[in-house]
């Protein structure tokens, strides 16, 4: 392979080691703007790619590193993404999701896309609730997304705290859909054939994952372990996914807190519960009050 169509670029540039999403998305632009190829990096020494596309002198040396490399080594690292599905997207694309960019002024650069993508279409809501909810916050966390998916609504979730668990087990028992952000890379959550539930409450309803039905997404490489700042990308993930916040117990000044209040600020609609310590101020900021 010595040339790339332009999504298959982006994939590239995202599978070297250093870039990250936001990295990804300057350098498809600059090279949208002057014509660039990966041919055309493979030709530009280290210095050259730092200044042309404003990057670290690392990141710079791993690209031009990963430009020299045979061409044929991107193919066996894309096959299996094909195979499987998987799609991708960055800032730069006219279908990264509208409801990330009118959310967050910082948004993921590059997302990874597994499963049904119509799910982005429809009308989505996360339960929010900080780490070490009390019995009574996650049956409450319970109730409020089974009223979600009875109203039609798709649920957004994550997978590996037992505040997300309680909400994205919900759907299962309904049949209904769901939207799962994650904090590492596809493979790490679903198994090397994406298959697996990525939890074990999970299995318990449905055996496989079910691309069809659901759809997963991460901000992280395909194979990327977790490490510990991905806990607020993903938080931040789904609330930006989300048409409006549920929120059960909201640490004071947390990290939940604050996406509750960037919701708001985006004119999207929260109703907070009582349960949490600071939701008069909550109320104040614009939010409805849930009577616990």
């Amino acid at each position: 392979m010595s040339e790339l169509s332009r999504r298959d670029f982006a994939l590239w540039l995202a599978m070297t080691k250093g870039i990250g999403g936001k990295s990804v998305t300057r350098i498809l632009a600059r090279c949208d703007l002057l014509g660039y190829t990966r041919a055309d990096l493979r030709r530009l020494v280290p210095e050259a790619i730092q200044q042309e596309f404003r990057l670290r002198k690392a990141q710079a040396e791993a690209l031009a590193a990963r430009a020299r490399e045979p061409w044929d080594a991107f193919d066996h690292e894309i096959e299996p993404l094909n195979r499987l599905g998987v799609s991708w997207v960055t800032t730069a694309d006219a279908h990264y999701p509208d409801r990330l960019e009118s959310f967050d002024p910082d948004p993921p650069g590059m997302l990874f896309l597994y499963g049904n993508q119509n799910l982005l279409k429809s009308r989505t809501v996360c339960v929010l609730s900080s780490r070490n909810s009390s019995p009574a916050g996650l049956d409450l966390l319970e109730r409020l997304a089974e009223e979600a998916v009875l109203a039609g609504e798709v649920i957004v979730s994550g997978h590996d705290t037992p505040e997300y668990q309680r909400a994205a087990v919900v759907p299962l028992r309904w049949g209904a859909p769901r939207i799962l952000c994650l904090d590492r890379g596809l493979f790490r959550a679903l198994g090397e054939d994406l298959k697996e539930e990525p939890f074990r409450a999970a299995r318990l309803w449905r055996y496989e994952f079910d691309p069809r039905t659901d759809l997963v997404v991460s901000p992280f490489r395909p194979a990327a372990d977790f490490v510990g700042v991905n806990n607020q990308v993903r938080d931040r993930l789904i609330a930006g996914l989300s048409d409006r916040i549920d929120a059960v117990e909201l640490s004071p000044a947390g990290n939940m807190e604050r996406y509750a209040r960037m919701a708001l600020k985006a004119g999207r609609p929260v109703r907070v519960s009582d349960r949490s310590v600071a939701y008069r101020l909550m109320e104040q900021h614009g939010a409805t009050v849930l009577a616990s």
